[in-house]
């Protein structure tokens, strides 16, 4: 399995930082990317990146809530940072928590776009009570080659399938899944698994039977195992296709 999605760096995990990567590894976790937030979480990210070759990848980008009045700056050093990140993120549009700095986060969002075009990289987009906004930006931007993940996907199936027309876009579903939440269900099982993506957004977001605990990348096989009841497919198959459409989207691997 593939962790797409996974703050490893996070501080909540300082104590058994060690421990956490080791169950990841037993519970059959064969890779983790790390998506980046801001300028003051880089250096633990980049701690973490070198603790851990082979095993934790990066991504780059300034996240949608950590845009201000200082954006420029933060864009800046993600940009200068970006040498070896396998994606474009954690970016994207989020005007759940404030929508202060909307329209800044249009024009961050964007200009990652362009990123990822000219450095042909995926995006990892985070949308959060922004769909039409993001259609708009992901229409507006739009070049061959466009490809990501819609992380923590929570819009319907019309919708991704609208992201989709203007590029290739997998989806990723966390420990929601697990969740009495039938509409997010109901998406999984009406789209293809060819689409689909695993993730933990570690340390949060935990799976049921862990919820309101700290998350972690070994609890990945609880999301597997609810996607495979729901879709009624074996547990080997959903691990087998998701790992795969990981390996295509981030590493280039057939």
């Amino acid at each position: 399995m593939i962790d797409t999605h996974v703050h490893l760096y996070d501080q909540a995990f300082d104590p058994d930082r060690d421990q956490v990567v080791q169950r990841a590894k037993e519970a059959g976790v064969s890779r983790c990317i790390l998506p980046a937030i801001s300028m003051s979480s880089f250096k633990a990210q980049a701690d973490c990146l070198e603790r851990y070759p082979e095993f934790c990848y990066k991504a780059m980008g300034l996240h949608p809530t950590s845009v201000d009045g200082n954006y420029r700056k933060e864009l800046d050093f993600a940009y200068e940072n970006i040498q070896n990140a396998v994606a474009i993120g954690e970016v994207g549009l989020d005007a759940y928590w404030s929508d202060e700095y909307m329209k800044q986060q249009v024009i961050v969002f964007e200009e990652q776009i362009l990123w990822a075009r000219d450095l042909d990289l995926p995006l990892i987009i985070h949308s959060r009570s922004s769909f039409p906004e993001l259609l708009n930006s992901l229409k507006k931007c739009r070049f061959p080659g466009m490809r990501g993940v819609l992380h923590a996907w929570s819009g319907s199936v019309e919708v991704f399938r609208e992201a989709n027309r203007y590029g290739y876009f997998l989806m990723g579903i966390g420990g929601v899944i697990t969740f009495h939440n039938a509409r997010l269900a109901d998406v999984v099982k009406n789209t293809d698994l060819s689409s689909l993506v695993l993730e933990t957004d570690a340390p949060w977001l935990s799976p049921v039977p862990f919820r309101g605990k700290r998350n972690e990348s070994s609890y990945l096989s609880y999301i597997a195992e609810k996607i495979s009841l729901i879709k009624g497919l074996s547990l080997d198959s959903i691990v087998d296709q998701t790992t795969q459409n990981a390996l295509s989207l981030f590493f280039n691997t057939k």
